[in-house]
């Protein structure tokens, strides 16, 4: 069956295909990245156990939608291999490396890339050889002849390519977004990935059912006369909404305007945008402890402008909040880790940016009409340091 259900005929529209297809092919490439690395465990081991006794700090790293795939992942990193952790954007680390690469620090720089040639990504990697003490890098890309790839070290490095189809046809990160995603959290935990295969198929259950059951309902709200959407999430959710608002507004040639943020922070100011135009989508943690936090800021949106509409994303439904969409993930008790959760989560916000592009009269596969944006940034200039 279609992974779509009834919008099967949306696979073959022109200009649409690309991106379809890489959100209806996502659940079955996460059995597959999960197969690959389990393969590749040994590889992957013997680097990390030469690299990481000498790594007092850890960077994750990519520009756009490649840095948000740090912000889900950095908690992890930091928990499973007890080194600190951060996620810096590429951006921000080029314009000031020495705010991040210090000569007397030995670090491991994990950079994320599509391509691997926007230039960005390049000239962090040489900053970082020229400016630490020492830097081991773990380059984790979907292009086997991007710059990055090809980038000659001081040191050996790492490369884990993914497979073929996680390398996006389409303008916008779909396939590429999740695909690196899965494997940064599988490299983590790497020491227990034989154990996580129960979790990886409970993963594809809960991706499978967003798209088989959720998919219309989807297409029917991106009809609605929105102009704004704001996505909340809290600890690795914060980078799946941030993800999902960069999607939206990418996919709609900046038609929509989109903001994301966390529960707690949106009360302190943020939440002046809800307007009558507003679509609100809450990305719920599955940890208790989280979610008192995240019901308490839902119960406070009574007061003030109401919402034209809400979105509630959770693996079980907390009690005494409703919305106006529920997604809800499980069913007979199943529950997934934290941090594997944002893999699926990301998937409401690419289907209403997929069908608010077409509502517009957009090509999701090339929303640009004035080609403002590209598949690689153009025009940057790297200066030397």
């Amino acid at each position: 069956m279609c992974p779509f259900n009834d919008e099967i005929y949306l696979l073959n529209e022109p200009g649409a295909v690309h991106t379809a297809n890489g959100i209806a092919a996502q659940p079955e490439l996460w059995l597959k990245i999960y197969q690959q690395i389990l393969e590749d465990k040994k590889r992957i081991s013997s680097y990390l156990n030469d690299a990481l006794p000498e790594v007092c700090k850890i960077i994750l790293t990519g520009a756009g939608t490649s840095a948000y795939i740090g912000l889900s992942l950095h908690g992890t990193f930091k928990r499973s291999l007890k080194i600190n952790t951060a996620a810096v954007a590429t951006t921000d680390i080029v314009t000031h490396p020495e705010d991040y690469f210090f000569d007397n620090e030995t670090i491991l720089l994990v950079s994320f890339a599509r391509s691997g040639d926007s230039p960005e990504s390049t000239a962090v990697v040489a900053l970082a050889d020229k400016l630490c003490k020492k830097c081991f890098h773990i380059i984790i890309t979907c292009d086997s002849t991007g710059q990055l790839a090809l980038y000659r070290s001081n040191l050996a490095k790492l490369i884990i390519l993914l497979p073929l189809e996680a390398n996006d046809k389409s303008l916008a990160m779909i396939v590429s977004y999740y695909g690196m995603l899965l494997c940064g959290l599988l490299v983590a935990r790497l020491k227990v990935i034989d154990k996580l295969r129960p979790q990886i198929d409970i993963l594809h259950h809960y991706g499978t059912k967003i798209l088989d059951q959720y998919a219309s309902s989807l297409k029917k709200l991106a009809s609605l006369d929105f102009k704004r959407v704001v996505f909340l999430g809290s600890g690795p959710f914060y980078g799946t909404a941030t993800e999902s608002h960069l999607k939206l507004q990418e996919l709609t040639d900046g038609s929509i305007i989109c903001k994301n943020d966390s529960f707690l922070c949106f009360r302190h100011g943020p939440k002046a945008v809800t307007n009558e135009a507003t679509l609100l989508v809450f990305i719920f943690s599955n940890n208790p402890y989280v979610q008192q936090y995240e019901r308490d800021l839902v119960l406070s949106m009574k007061k003030g402008k109401k919402a034209l509409f809400t979105i509630g994303i959770f693996e079980s439904p907390v009690d005494g909040l409703e919305f106006d969409l529920e997604i809800k993930l499980s069913d007979s008790g199943k529950h997934l880790d934290e941090e594997l959760l944002t893999v699926c989560d990301i998937l409401p916000g690419q289907l209403l940016g997929f069908y608010k592009s077409l509502a517009l009269g957009l090509k999701p596969d090339d929303p640009s009409v004035t080609g403002a944006i590209s598949r690689v940034v153009e025009g940057v200039t790297i200066y030397k340091y």
